[in-house]
């Protein structure tokens, strides 16, 4: 029997109004039914706003101690069931069990996180201008917010936007990815387990397009935090600017490593090939061009070509898999499709390049570990989120070349440098065109109190995600005058 799963309005879990259901399945084994969830409508939108509406006032009347508190019990219930949740992302998402563990890890400690940012957000008591008056600022709610997640990582971003939202008193709408809205369906009902009161957290599945548009446009909406591509992304924000909703958004990236003439090869290696194939490059902040000066680049390809080929693929699931398989029949097209466009361009494939080929790879979406070779900085390959596993090298003469080749791209999200001379890592982070910069460290991972964002193409720009940002995004600034005579 297929399990069918709920959408989650004013705390009532129901089918979608049209009756219709969405099958999930498992991008390792397409024969692998998970399940299936609400193929949701429009009303069904509206009716979860609705909710969040009715149940906002409550909800923000609380102190913020006791919002975190639930915040605090969800992550000790989900503690006690690392592995269950790391088996079912990897059975949804396809990334291997270990990238599944941290990601179910990671969301224990961000809700911890933010549990905690209730007993630190607050204002500024400030002096004042004229006698006998107190003046101070407040951090109030902004609503109802929209959360819209992408299917990457469909635990820890959820967590990383609801969280700070809740705990500071607003009420949420939730629309996860409908490749891997399992995952989200099971953090809804893991919030109401510890605490969470009806209606504070609604959750809708379905296809982006429809609800989406609904979503952001209802006047019962006073911010959208999105995660996705920029086509999506740009287009959202065409329709949140005539109400002059406060949005959020997360783009994806193109995201450079330089490897400099005087690194550590073996180490380069080993970040590079985590940045590229690890999460089966399915990461905003993936390393996807690696630009290499020229006295090291046939020693660094060598060992890169190495490693990429004896990469171990297969379904997450399975002992000793280092990537799993594309999240889609339609990611693995366009991860084909990009390879094939390289290749057009004059890029030369030194490894992979296609489908693995036997059984074990016969009801999945699997595509080889692929290094591209003889990039230059304007080819398609070198300019477009490509979201697969897929490194394309460029040589440069100098470090200037380097840091112009870099930056020679619409987005900005993480920037890497591979260098032994504090002076050359110094420069690149002060020169780098990209709102996380990593020295000697992978572009993939964020520490969670640390603001994230992109440049560019890469976010909005007015505001980041967890820490402190997370907080400034969802929250607005109450100033209080009080005569004291």
């Amino acid at each position: 029997m297929v399990p069918e799963y709920r959408n989650c309005i004013g705390g009532e879990w129901v089918a979608a109004s049209s009756g219709d259901w969405i099958e999930v399945r498992n991008p390792a084994d397409t024969d692998d039914v998970l399940g299936q969830v609400p193929a949701s409508t429009v009303a069904d939108v509206q009716a979860a706003i609705a909710a969040a509406r009715a149940a906002f006032p409550a909800w923000a009347g609380l102190t913020p101690p006791e919002r975190g508190r639930v915040l605090h019990r969800a992550a000790n219930l989900l503690e006690t069931q690392v592995d269950a949740w790391t088996s079912a992302l990897t059975r949804e998402e396809g990334k291997t069990r270990m990238e599944s563990q941290r990601e179910v890890v990671r969301s224990v400690e961000l809700l911890r996180y933010f549990a905690g940012e209730a007993w630190r957000v607050g204002g500024d008591l400030l002096p004042a201008d004229t006698p006998n008056t107190l003046l101070y600022s407040l951090r109030v709610p902004l609503g109802v917010c929209a959360i819209i997640t992408p299917w990457n990582f469909p635990l820890s971003i959820p967590v990383w936007k609801i969280a700070p939202a809740l705990v500071v008193g607003n009420t949420v709408v939730f629309k996860p990815a409908s490749a891997t809205p399992i995952m989200a369906i099971m953090l809804t009902r893991l919030l109401h387990e510890a605490g969470l009161p009806a209606g504070v957290l609604n959750i809708v599945t379905g296809a982006g397009g429809a609800l989406g548009d609904a979503l952001v446009t209802d006047a019962g909406i006073d911010a959208v935090s999105f995660t996705g591509s920029y086509s999506v992304g740009h287009a959202l924000y065409q329709k949140t600017a005539p109400r002059l909703t406060r949005t959020h958004l997360e783009m994806g990236g193109k995201n450079p490593v330089i490897v400099a003439a005087d690194a550590d090869l073996d180490k380069a290696v080993q970040i590079v090939a985590a940045g590229g194939f690890g999460l089966t490059g399915q990461a905003c902040t993936a390393t996807s061009r690696v630009i290499v000066e020229r006295p090291v680049l046939q020693a660094f390809t060598e060992r890169l070509v190495a490693t990429a080929r004896n990469l171990k693929v297969g379904p997450g699931l399975s002992d000793g898999m280092q990537m799993g398989p594309a999240v889609s029949t339609g990611q693995r097209t366009t991860d084909l499709e990009y390879i094939e466009i390289a290749r057009s361009e004059g890029a030369k494939v030194l490894a992979g390049g296609g489908a693995p080929e036997g059984s074990v790879y016969a009801r999945g979406h699997f595509v080889q570990p692929t290094v591209l070779a003889g990039l230059t900085p304007n080819m398609r390959i070198a300019q477009e989120e490509v979201f697969g596993p897929v490194i394309g090298l460029l040589e440069a003469g100098d470090m200037e070349e380097a840091l112009a080749i870099a930056n020679n791209t619409s987005y900005g999200l993480s920037a890497g440098i591979i260098t032994t001379d504090l002076r050359r890592a110094i420069r690149f982070a002060e020169r780098a065109e990209a709102g996380m910069v990593k020295v000697n460290q992978g572009t993939v991972g964020a520490s969670i109190q640390a603001p994230f964002g992109g440049f560019k193409n890469s976010g909005s720009g007015m505001f980041r995600e967890m820490g402190k940002g997370a907080v400034e995004f969802f929250t607005k600034v109450k100033t209080v005058y009080i005569d004291g005579q």
